[in-house]
Order: structure tokens, then C-alpha cells, then sequence
């Protein structure tokens, strides 16, 4: 009887498996508690490490400052942020006040009809705003209008420069405030490129007080080199 021999060939050898234990639920919902904490406080840590270089101009500017500079205008705190209000421009088109964001504003307000002082007023506004040099590409020179009144159109080929909208009294009121016994059109105003109305420059305005007021525009372009750009 002839003996059969069969070869065993090591590719037939039972295959070796590692078994791991798997996490109870509540180890699973711990896990995934503790990576959303580490999730959250990475977000949170790159929100502030973007945000230093801002909190660190405004603290150089409102608490850090010598005591022997001081500002010709009006610090607000605290601050009141630019509305989400409609308002269109001199052609109708429409937009809203929000929108005005990412840059600093240098406003003024008053009415369509724009009388000779209002008109004296935004010559001034004007010419601060040029003063400034190249360093005014980081400002918006604005001219927010509080009535329906037609402007004049001998002013119209001075203001291709300016930022000209139509916004309603109740909302400017509402945001912007004058000082005791002067009304809105009475002042200069200034909003930082994050929509906060942050000073307003004292009444009456007229050109012995443009240096004061540019002097001012300066200094805050200075605490906020490190992180205001440009252009929106």
C-alpha cells in the first residue's frame, strides 16, 4: 500500500488575528468631548493671536498714551457700532451702512440742500482729508446725508472723491449722538475700520481747528499700522 505524502505548505497556516477592545460608549463621548474642547481652543487661540495686534493699538491709544498728548477729540466708550441701516447713493443705488466696514470713516452729516456752511464744512472735511498724503488711502472721507433735499449741483464735481449716502435722521440719530446744545451736522466723526464709532470731533468746526483734527486722524493711523491694511 503506498503511503501518501502530503507536502504542508506554510501559506495554509491559520492566519494570526489581533483582537482590540473597543471603547464603551462613554469612553467614546469623553473621547469626543475632549478633541471638541481641543478644537475649540485652537479656534480660540488663532482668534486671539489675530485679534493682539488690534487690542494692543487700542490700548497704546486709549490707556498707554503720555499724559501730555492729548486728544482734540472726544474719545466715545464705549464705542457704538455702525448699523445694519439702508442707504443709497446719489444715482439710487442702494446699499447699506454696513458695508462701510474695513476702512476708517471720517464722516460728516447734514442735509441734501447743503447750505453755505454745510458747504464750508465739507470743504474742510476735504481738505484734512488730502492733508493726510498718501497715508488716506486708509480713510474714507464721508459725506452722510440726513434728508431727501436735492444737493446742489455746484458741489457735485467736489465730491467725486467722497463716500455720499442717504441714510435716514432716526437711524443716524439713533448711532451718532452731538454734544449738549449742537446737532449732528455740527461735528466731525471718526469710525475705525471694525464699524466702531470711536470719537467725534467737538463743534463748532471751522479751519482753526483742521490741525488739531488732523493731528488726531494721524495718531490713530499710527496706533493702528500694525493691523489695519489699506483698502477694503
Amino acid at each position: 500500500m503506498q503511503k501518501n505524502n502530503v507536502e504542508k505548505n506554510n501559506d495554509d497556516q491559520p492566519l494570526g488575528l489581533t483582537v482590540y477592545d473597543l471603547p464603551s460608549p462613554v469612553e467614546s463621548v469623553a473621547h469626543d468631548a475632549k478633541r471638541t474642547r481641543a478644537g475649540r481652543l485652537g479656534m480660540l487661540l488663532v482668534f486671539i493671536i489675530c485679534l493682539s495686534p488690534v487690542v494692543a493699538s487700542y490700548f497704546m491709544y486709549y490707556v498707554a498714551r503720555p499724559a501730555s498728548i492729548k486728544s482734540f477729540g472726544e474719545l466715545i466708550q464705549p464705542t457704538q457700532s455702525l448699523p445694519n441701516a439702508p442707504m443709497t447713493n446719489l444715482q439710487g443705488q442702494a446699499g447699506d451702512l454696513s458695508q462701510l466696514k474695513k476702512q476708517w470713516l471720517f464722516i460728516s452729516v447734514g442735509s441734501g440742500a447743503c447750505p453755505i456752511e454745510c458747504q464750508n464744512r465739507l470743504y474742510l472735511q476735504h481738505q484734512i482729508w488730502v492733508s493726510l498724503g498718501k497715508e488716506r488711502v486708509r480713510f474714507d472721507w464721508v459725506w452722510l446725508i440726513s434728508d431727501n433735499e436735492a444737493v446742489p449741483a455746484p458741489i457735485l464735481p467736489g465730491l467725486k472723491e467722497a463716500q455720499v449716502w442717504r441714510v435716514k435722521s432716526q437711524v443716524l440719530e439713533a448711532w451718532l449722538k452731538p454734544q449738549s446744545n449742537f446737532s449732528l451736522q455740527d461735528h466731525f466723526y471718526l469710525v475705525d475700520p471694525m464699524g466702531e464709532w470711536m470719537m467725534r470731533f467737538p463743534a463748532p468746526i471751522d479751519k482753526d481747528r483742521a490741525t488739531p483734527i488732523k493731528k488726531d486722524l494721524e495718531r490713530v493711523l499710527r496706533a493702528s499700522a500694525g493691523w489695519d491694511l489699506p483698502g477694503r
